[in-house]
């Protein structure tokens, strides 16, 4: 099963595995603080495409659109990531404040989508 969950939420027991989807390490937190266990950089969205959507609301669909194209290049990232959750929980750990239009929801969607 995946999951979401904000960084600065606390780890839970049920969290089972997880994993920053973050290309930037989240400001002013620690790795302990984190309780990680995978850092997967390179599934999160392109630098371009991160400060071109810029967290907008009203491009959420066209960035929804354009990360799955990048996503359908990273197959190696999301087969683990849909492996790891035939298996357990994976819990895709994302420091955006928008719990509605972030890359880490955008990936849930597409490794669900993937099925």
């Amino acid at each position: 099963m995946i999951k979401l969950k904000r960084v600065y939420l606390p780890p839970a027991p049920d969290d089972g595995l997880r994993v920053l989807v973050e290309r930037l390490w989240p400001r002013g937190f620690t790795k302990e603080q984190a309780a990680l266990d995978v850092w997967l950089k390179k599934v999160a969205p392109s630098p371009e495409l991160r400060r071109w959507f810029g967290h907008d609301p009203a491009k959420w669909p066209e960035f929804r659109r354009r990360y799955w194209q990048e996503l359908a290049e990273k197959q190696r990232e999301t087969d683990f990531l849909q492996q790891e959750g035939k298996n357990g929980n994976v819990t895709l750990v994302y420091a955006a404040r928008d719990e509605e239009h972030n890359a880490a929801l955008a990936l849930k969607q597409f490794l669900e989508e993937k099925e």
